[in-house]
């Protein structure tokens, strides 16, 4: 694997949305929004390219994918026991000099020799109308320094081989030999608050209303559930708060200064103040509203709050993804035909609860 691709980095600035066979769901997103003038952290993709160079050393006969597509989905022993013995091949497997140096350069011109980087993976596979593979696959956060970088990237290209993504992957039954990922290396935001937003209702599919949740800190708080965000619901045509729901928020992650996360205890008045004012609110609804009108479909995005190169706080978008839940059902056709004609009037009759 000494010979790398010559596309083996991308940088955000340089990627659109079509790239994604090339970075990957999450990188095509970053690159889109870069090159759309909407505020992201910088960062740059090591490309799938490199992932297939990689498989190509570590399983020279090609036996990773033919071992995975010859499972079935609901044999879960066998899933999990052909997965953890992938996921080792890349843990154990070293990475060779030519890859290493290209991402250690790349990481000293992003972060400088020891600035935090957030890892994360970014499927071919992921991110996309059809299919959503959030929290399946790695995300570092607070990476610091060129050897730790790499060390993370085979993490992130061994968790697409996580029981829980290969199992995913055959229910979808996605054509193995056409997933492979890139990893996103993205300049880490000293966040005072985070959080996601979805420009349609999560809850009831309302195309009306933005739902925004937020915390203090990095959102890593959020997704692994360690507090309860606080909620709110904006009026998409007028930019009104109509709803707002504030949470005791006992903590919140915070970067490490030797890498990694640390978690900050919050008092009794620090836990019940909220995430964000009404103003962050508004801002964050008319910036979801744009990326929306810029997609052209209601998106699942990923946002935090944090100082720009001139030490003023600034809204800095993470990730953007397509929404999937309400838009798949759209995609339904209301009615299913009946096997019989009165069976429609039977379904109508019978309602759970009557």
């Amino acid at each position: 694997m000494e010979s790398l691709p010559g596309d083996a980095v991308r940088w955000f600035g340089d990627i659109r949305l079509a790239d994604r066979p090339v970075v990957g769901g999450k990188g095509a997103s970053l690159g889109e929004l870069t090159r759309a003038d909407i505020r992201v952290p910088p960062g740059f993709v090591v490309t799938t390219s490199a992932f297939e160079a990689a498989l190509a050393a570590i399983d020279p006969g090609g036996t990773i994918r033919t071992q995975i597509e010859r499972l079935r989905e609901d044999d879960l022993p066998a899933v999990t026991a052909v997965a953890d013995a992938i996921r080792e091949r890349f843990l154990g497997a070293a990475l060779p000099q030519s890859l290493s140096a290209a991402v250690s350069a790349a990481y000293q011109k992003l972060a400088g020799p020891a600035s935090p980087v957030a890892v994360r993976s970014s499927a071919t596979s992921e991110d996309s109308a059809e299919a959503s593979f959030a929290g399946l696959q790695d995300t570092q956060l607070c990476v610091v320094g060129s050897d730790a970088v790499v060390r993370a990237l085979a993490a992130c290209w061994a968790s697409l081989y996580s029981r829980e993504s290969v199992s995913y992957r055959l229910r979808l039954k996605l054509p193995e030999r056409q997933v492979a990922m890139g990893v996103v290396v993205q300049s880490m935001l000293a966040s005072r608050a985070s959080g996601v937003m979805f420009t349609r209702s999560p809850v009831s599919g309302d195309r009306s209303v933005i739902a925004i949740e937020g915390s203090f800190g990095l959102g890593s708080a959020i997704v692994s559930g360690e507090v309860t965000p606080d909620k709110y619901i904006v009026n998409k045509v007028t930019g009104e708060i109509v709803s707002r729901t504030l949470s005791a928020k006992a903590l919140r992650h915070v970067a490490a200064a030797d890498g990694g996360v640390r978690i900050e205890a919050l008092d009794e008045r620090e836990q019940r103040l909220p995430a964000l004012s009404d103003q962050e609110v508004r801002d964050l609804a008319v910036l979801g509203k744009q990326v929306e009108r810029h997609y052209g479909a209601a998106q699942d995005i990923e946002w935090a709050i944090a100082p720009d190169a001139h030490g003023v706080e600034r809204i800095h978008l993470l990730q953007s993804r397509p929404e999937t839940v309400w838009s798949q059902r759209d995609a339904r056709p209301v009615a299913q035909p009946a096997a019989r004609a009165y069976d429609h009037v039977l379904a109508a009759l019978y309602k759970p609860g009557r």
